[in-house]
C-alpha cells in the first residue's frame, strides 16, 4: 500500500512545528525566572544564597535531564522522550504555581530543569533526523525561532502580569495567584504551552531513521514517502542501509578514530556558542545597560528590544542556511559578534556611555550571534554523528552547552564588578573567537547531504589519512 501514500511538505512544516514547542518551552522556562526572582525573594525572605539557589537550581535538572535523555532517545525513541520532555514541563508550570513552600516550589523548579535539558537534546535531533537533508537547515532553525520566541513571549507576559497585578479577583485562590503573589501566575502561564505541546507529540510519528535502526521498514517508509515521496524514501532507505542499521548505542563508538573530529565538532561548538556571552547579554541586560547609563525602565525596554533582535535575525538563518550553507553563516557571525564584543569592551573604557551607541553594538551582537552561532549550532551537532549513537553524542553536546552556559551565568556578575564591562566583553570575545578556526579548520560544509552522506564523509576522512 505504500504506493497509495502521497508526499505532503504540510505534514513535514507541521511535525517539525510541533518538535519546536520544546524550543519554545525551553526559551519561555529560562527567561520566565528573570521576572519572579525579586516576588520570590521578598515572600519567602531569601538571602542571596537561596536567591541564587531558586534561579540556579534548575541548571542540576537540565544536566540530569541531558545525560538519562540520549541513552532513553537511543533505546526507546524520540517521541516518547519528547512526551517525557511535555510531562515534565506541565507538572513544573502546575507545580510552581501552586507550591505551598519554597522546598516544593525548589523542588518542581528541579523539574521543569529536567524538561529543560530533555527538550534540548531530544528536539533537535528528531527535526535533524524527520527532515530531508535540503531542508534540514531550515527545520532545525525552527527550533532556535521557537527558542527565541520562547524568551520575548516571557518577558512580555511577565510585563503584562504586573501590570495587572492590581485587579481583585473574587475568588481567593486566583486573587493569590495573580495579585498577592504573581510569580505564580507567571511561572503557571507554562502550563498551556506545556499541555499543547503534549497533546501534540501524540499524533506526530516517530523518527523513521530511529525505526529503521530498530528493524521497522515499513514504519520508515510510510513516513519517509509522506515526507519526500517514493524515490526519496528509497534513496533514504537505501542509504541508511548501506551504512548498516545495528542498533550500536555504545559510546565508544564515538570515541573511535573515524568520529573523533564530528566528537570534538559536537563539543567545542556548542560551549563555545555559550562562552561568547550571550546569556550574560540575555540574563544580565539590564544591569549591563544601566552600567552605560540606562536608567531601570529604559534598560528593561532595551532587553524587551534584545529579545525582538534575536527572533527577527533567527529567520535570516531559516531563509538562507539551505542556500547559502553553514559554514559561510557562521564565519560572518561569529567575525561579526566578535567585532561588535570588542566595540562594547572600547566604548565602556572610553566611558563613551551616552547615547544609544552601547545598545546599539549589543543588539549588533545578538543580530549575528542570532543568523549563526544560535541556529547553525543546533543544526551541525544534529548532522554529524552517526545514526547508531546520534542520541547519546547529542547528549553530550548538548551537555557541553549547558556546561558553558553555567560557567557565563555563574561568573558574569563577579566578572563585572571585579574586572569592569570592558574586560568583560573582551574577554567574551577572547572566547568566541576560538569558533572562526574550528569552522575553518574542522567543521565540514554540510548543505544538501544526507546524514548517512555525512556518516561516509568521516570514514572516507579517516581512510584519506
Amino acid at each position: 500500500m505504500q504506493t497509495a501514500i502521497k508526499k505532503n511538505s504540510t505534514y513535514l512544516y507541521l511535525v517539525c512545528l510541533v518538535a519546536a514547542l520544546g524550543g519554545f518551552l525551553f526559551g519561555f522556562d529560562t527567561a520566565v525566572i528573570s521576572g519572579t526572582v525579586g516576588f520570590v525573594k521578598n515572600d519567602y525572605g531569601l538571602d542571596a544564597a537561596g536567591e541564587g539557589w531558586f534561579v540556579s537550581c534548575a541548571l542540576l535538572g537540565c544536566i540530569a535531564g541531558v545525560v538519562f535523555s540520549g541513552k532513553l532517545s537511543d533505546k526507546y525513541g524520540r517521541k516518547i522522550v519528547m512526551i517525557i520532555s511535555a510531562v515534565l514541563f506541565l507538572a513544573s508550570a502546575l507545580g510552581c504555581m501552586f507550591a505551598g513552600s519554597f522546598t516544593a516550589l525548589i523542588i518542581f523548579r528541579l523539574i521543569g530543569g529536567l524538561g529543560i535539558g530533555v527538550a534540548s537534546m531530544v528536539s533537535p535531533l528528531y527535526i535533524s533526523e524527520f527532515s530531508p537533508s535540503r531542508y534540514r537547515g531550515t527545520m532545525v532553525s525552527l527550533y532556535q525561532l521557537a527558542l527565541t520566541i520562547g524568551i520575548v513571549v516571557a518577558y512580555f507576559s511577565n510585563a503584562y502580569l504586573v501590570s495587572h497585578a492590581n485587579d481583585v479577583y473574587n475568588d481567593s485562590a486566583l486573587n493569590n495567584i495573580f495579585f498577592a503573589q504573581v510569580w505564580r501566575a507567571m511561572l503557571g502561564l507554562g502550563a498551556l504551552p506545556a499541555a499543547i505541546f503534549l497533546f501534540s507529540l501524540f499524533v506526530v510519528p516517530e523518527s523513521p531513521r530511529w525505526l529503521l535502526l530498530k528493524g521497522n521498514q515499513a514504519r520508515a517508509s510510510e513516513i519517509l514517502i509522506k515526507i519526500d515521496g517514493s524515490e526519496a524514501a528509497e534513496r533514504e532507505i537505501k542509504a541508511i542501509k548501506e551504512q548498516g542499521t545495528e542498533d550500536q548505542t555504545s559510546l565508544r563508538e564515538l570515541f573511535k578514530p573515524v568520529y573523533r573530529k564530528a566528537l570534538l565538532i559536537g563539543l567545542l561548538l556548542p560551549f563555545l556558542s555559550q562562552v561568547c556571552g550571550i546569556n550574560a547579554v540575555i540574563y544580565y541586560g539590564p544591569r549591563i545597560l544601566e552600567q552605560a547609563g540606562f536608567t531601570l525602565n529604559n534598560a528593561l525596554g532595551g532587553q524587551v528590544t534584545i529579545g525582538l533582535v534575536n527572533v527577527v535575525f533567527t529567520f535570516v538563518a531559516i531563509f538562507t542556511i539551505d542556500k547559502w550553507g553553514r559554514k559561510p553563516l557562521l564565519f560572518a557571525g561569529i567575525g561579526g559578534a566578535v567585532a561588535a564584543l570588542l566595540v562594547i569592551g572600547v566604548l565602556f573604557f572610553l566611558n563613551i556611555t551616552s547615547g544609544p551607541w552601547i545598545l546599539i553594538f549589543i543588539l549588533v551582537f545578538i543580530a549575528c550571534f542570532a543568523f549563526s552561532f544560535g541556529p547553525v549550532c543546533w543544526v551541525i551537532v544534529g548532522e554529524i554523528f552517526p545514526n547508531g549513537v546520534r542520541g547519546v553524542a547529542m547528549s553530550l553536546a548538548t551537555l557541553s552547552l549547558w556546561i558553558g552556559n553555567f560557567l557565563v551565568g555563574q561568573l558574569t556578575p563577579a566578572m563585572l564588578e571585579h574586572l569592569g564591562s570592558s574586560w568583560t566583553f573582551w574577554l567574551f570575545a577572547i572566547c568566541c573567537s576560538p569558533a572562526l578556526w574550528l569552522t575553518w579548520k574542522l567543521i565540514p560544509e554540510t548543505k544538501g547531504r544526507s546524514l548517512e552522506d555525512i556518516e561516509q564523509h568521516w570514514k572516507l576522512t579517516q581512510s584519506q589519512n
